[in-house]
């Protein structure tokens, strides 16, 4: 028999080997075929009984990969070498594609990527949301390239002293240098590699820790997320470049924990995005949220108020209304609008922009907390013959969870709910199914092409107003 000092070094040896398996990158490796395609854009194959995830892998395709970690339920794998590739596989456009953070689906064909997308929309909703919409509206595609018009890049040194500006990688704060990026407005990456010459002498004097930027319809605004205020030096560099670049770009800067301040010029022109199909211009701030496609973002607008088809005698609620993306179309068409938002500072400017609109008589916004709404708030409200949703990633489980408390009379007939993750709108779709509502449409709008994020929208109605098909 082996003394218990032995047996507990050749216990701790074999937990160490187990452990060296499962997380070393050479561990094992295993030939699959994908079968399917998840919500972060990895493909889906199953190995030894249990599921594993590849990065860059497509369904259809058979591959030899290496078993990179193994959890309880499901393993990760990265691919060693392709034996049968997909047809919807493409080159990547972008030179950092695979370190950089910013796309991940840049191997598949645009198109092909909008369908996977509503492959995976599909899958959330009949997994968690009890069911597919009566009809699945057309994908909305857009423009695959340089498409965005707003973004942040990280600066970072590298060992030699370089600046390195560019997104960060997947799952990591490292930050992949780019001289160029092909998903952001032509100027913008046209305009890199200068900016970043320049910000090299001055980077450390700043305490740089990132420059983003947002673009109006005609006017483009710079944002230096700095730590330390310009000297005169710097900021005749800076001044330098920008009147080098024209007269509709600006120059902000952003000091930790505080709003954007306009910097070069003091007070430069207004940036804005249209709606053209309602007559619609909204003035906003670099820092202020807004989509980062404005094109999609007027067709997902329109189709979002071609579901709901507001009317002059109509009250309707716009949660999460923001500057009145939605809010100032609704009342554009006659009916009466609440907008409720998260950030007081956001109701107040959407209250200037309905005024600057000419809708002023048709809106009112206030500022309230919908992630804790309960019964009580939601009839001070008061009722609302349709609602508008447009939550962020998290949902709006609070919102539809207090609809429990109104008595069914005085519920919303018709729901337009607006959704940029698909697991929380199909736990929050098999709520509203628990409450009575029908899910009679939905579909997808390709926001972001390249990345692996679902932009959606679905429409619920009670019973008694549910269309025939």
């Amino acid at each position: 028999m082996y003394p218990q000092r032995i047996l507990n070094l050749r216990f701790w040896a074999e937990r160490c080997l187990i452990l060296v398996s499962k997380h070393n990158p050479g561990a094992g490796c295993a030939t699959v075929t994908v079968h399917g395609f998840d919500h972060q854009g990895r493909g889906v194959a199953r190995h030894n009984g249990q599921v594993v995830f590849i990065p860059q892998a497509l369904p259809g395709e058979t591959v030899t990969l290496d078993i990179r970690h193994e959890h309880k339920n499901f393993a990760e794998g990265r691919v060693r070498h392709y034996h049968r590739t997909s047809p919807a596989r493409t080159a990547p456009r972008c030179a950092v594609f695979g370190r950089c953070g910013g796309c991940g689906l840049q191997h598949i064909e645009a198109s092909a990527q909008v369908a996977l997308k509503q492959r995976v929309w599909e899958e959330q909703m009949q997994r968690i949301g009890g069911g597919l919409p009566q009809s699945i509206l057309t994908p909305v595609y857009g423009l695959p390239w340089h498409y965005r018009q707003r973004a942040r890049l990280s600066a970072a040194v590298d060992e030699q002293g370089r600046l390195q500006l560019g997104f960060q990688a997947a799952a990591s704060h490292d930050v992949v240098d780019t001289d160029t990026c092909p998903v952001l407005p032509h100027t913008v990456s046209a305009a890199l590699s200068a900016l970043k010459a320049l910000l090299q002498a001055h980077h450390r004097a700043l305490d740089l820790s990132g420059v983003s930027f947002a673009q109006g319809e005609d006017h483009l605004a710079w944002v230096l997320h700095i730590g330390r205020t310009p000297s005169a030096h710097t900021q005749q560099a800076l001044q330098a470049w920008l009147a080098q670049r024209g007269a509709h770009e600006s120059l902000w800067l952003q000091y930790p924990r505080r709003r954007v301040q306009a910097w070069l010029p003091e007070n430069p022109p207004p940036l804005d995005y249209t709606l053209p199909d309602f007559g619609i211009r909204i003035a906003y701030r670099p820092d202020d949220f807004t989509q980062i496609n404005h094109r999609m973002n007027a067709l997902m607008v329109s189709r979002a108020l071609h579901a709901l088809a507001p009317q002059p005698n109509e009250r309707i609620i716009d949660w999460f209304c923001g500057l009145g993306n939605f809010s100032l179309p609704i009342a554009r068409m006659g009916a009466e609008v609440l907008g409720i938002e998260g950030v007081a500072a956001m109701a107040e400017r959407a209250t200037k922009m309905a005024r600057d609109n000419g809708l002023d008589a048709h809106c009112r916004f206030e500022a309230a907390d919908l992630f804790k709404v309960d019964g009580r708030r939601l009839r001070q409200w008061g009722r609302a013959d349709k609602w508008l949703l447009d939550p962020p990633r998290a949902g709006a489980a609070a919102l539809v969870g207090a609809l429990d408390n109104l008595p069914p009379q005085q519920r919303p007939h018709t729901i337009v709910y607006v959704s940029c993750n698909p697991a929380t709108l199909a736990r929050d779709t098999a709520t509203l199914r628990r409450h009575g509502y029908v899910c009679t449409e939905g579909g997808i709008l390709n926001l972001f092409p390249q990345t692996a994020h679902v932009e959606s929208v679905a429409v619920f109605r009670l019973p008694e107003t549910t269309p025939p098909l």
